[in-house]
């Protein structure tokens, strides 16, 4: 089936979750499933800056065989497992009273503990707690919170916000996800749509007469991803504020659809994180550079990833945004 292997979930959605979740009541808050392999796993809270993790799972684990796109993206039957497809770390700087996302790439050659050495998608197949664990120790970035979707979660809550409004320059397809613009312009992405842009790793814009492949694979999906984040993060916000009735739908839907850690406190939450991400949110692309691992093309450390996870990890002073 053209597409299933390349399949990213669009963890990108995550925050726009928590937005949703900010606003949250304490019976929603109780509602929301939490991933109890984490107790004791994650590092404290209270600190200079918080930490959350924010997790695409590729499961097809509730995919509807009635969607549209679900001949793109199949069953359990077709492709079983979970891999962590999309991993992104949003970081809160108290002292600065500013929000940074940083995005770590799924081909990322770490040691995974307990399992050796692997690309980073991997270590989520082994459960959150691990995941948590290589971002910890092979990054030495500490979480403090994890936030988790998967594509369904991501589609009930595009489709309760409404969309999400993306702009291209030229037509754009992947034929493996279903994306189609058949001409530049900016559009309003319905949940199916949004999804397909998400996933896309095979982005091709029409130039000069042909179709012409974006190169950078994965790390030009990551950069995408951001760019559609901040865009869904403006819509969340402008929703939640302008529109009680949608407010409540994009509620219902996260708490719907988000797994997150037993000690996080959504309702506490609300206000120090909401007034953040509306101010806007830095964008990083942790640097790194293609290597082969025996017969597996994975991405290493570049030069200059030493400073962003400094940053990161609440020991460096931010560097320019590079995402």
């Amino acid at each position: 089936m053209p597409g299933v292997n390349v399949l990213s979930v669009a963890g990108v959605f995550a925050i726009l979750t928590a937005v949703g979740l900010f606003v949250a009541t304490r019976q929603q808050e109780a509602n929301v499933e939490r991933v109890g392999e984490l107790d004791g796993v994650l590092a404290d809270s209270g600190g200079p800056f918080a930490n959350y993790l924010l997790v695409g799972s590729d499961t097809r684990e509730g995919a509807d065989p009635n969607s549209p796109d679900y001949g793109g993206i199949g069953d359990t039957d077709e492709t079983g497992g979970r891999r962590s497809d999309t991993v992104m770390i949003l970081h809160v700087d108290n002292e600065r009273g500013t929000a940074s996302i940083m995005s770590i790439p799924r081909d990322l050659w770490v040691d995974v503990p307990g399992f050796g050495n692997d690309r980073i998608n991997t270590a989520y197949s082994h459960g959150a707690d691990v995941l948590v664990n290589t971002v910890q120790t092979s990054l030495g970035v500490p979480i403090n919170h994890y936030i988790e979707v998967d594509f369904t979660s991501f589609k009930n809550i595009v489709g309760a916000l409404g969309g999400v409004d993306v702009c291209f320059e030229y037509p754009t397809r992947d034929v493996h996800t279903g994306l189609y613009v058949p001409e530049p312009g900016c559009f309003t992405l319905d949940a199916l749509q949004s999804l397909a842009y998400a996933r896309s790793r095979y982005f091709e814009t029409f130039r000069d007469g042909a179709w012409v492949v974006d190169g950078r694979a994965d790390l030009g999906r990551v950069v995408r991803q951001q760019e559609f984040l901040q865009a869904a993060i403006a819509k969340a916000v402008a929703e939640t504020t302008a529109n009680p009735m949608r407010t409540s739908q994009l509620i219902d839907a996260a708490v719907a659809s988000v797994k997150v850690d037993p000690g996080t406190n959504l309702v506490k939450s609300a206000d120090y994180l909401r007034s953040l991400v509306s101010g806007g949110v830095a964008r990083y692309s942790l640097p790194v550079v293609p290597e082969m691992m025996g017969d597996k093309d994975v991405l290493v450390l570049g030069a200059d990833a030493p400073a962003v996870l400094a940053y990161f990890a609440g020991l460096g002073e931010p560097p320019s945004p590079n995402g």
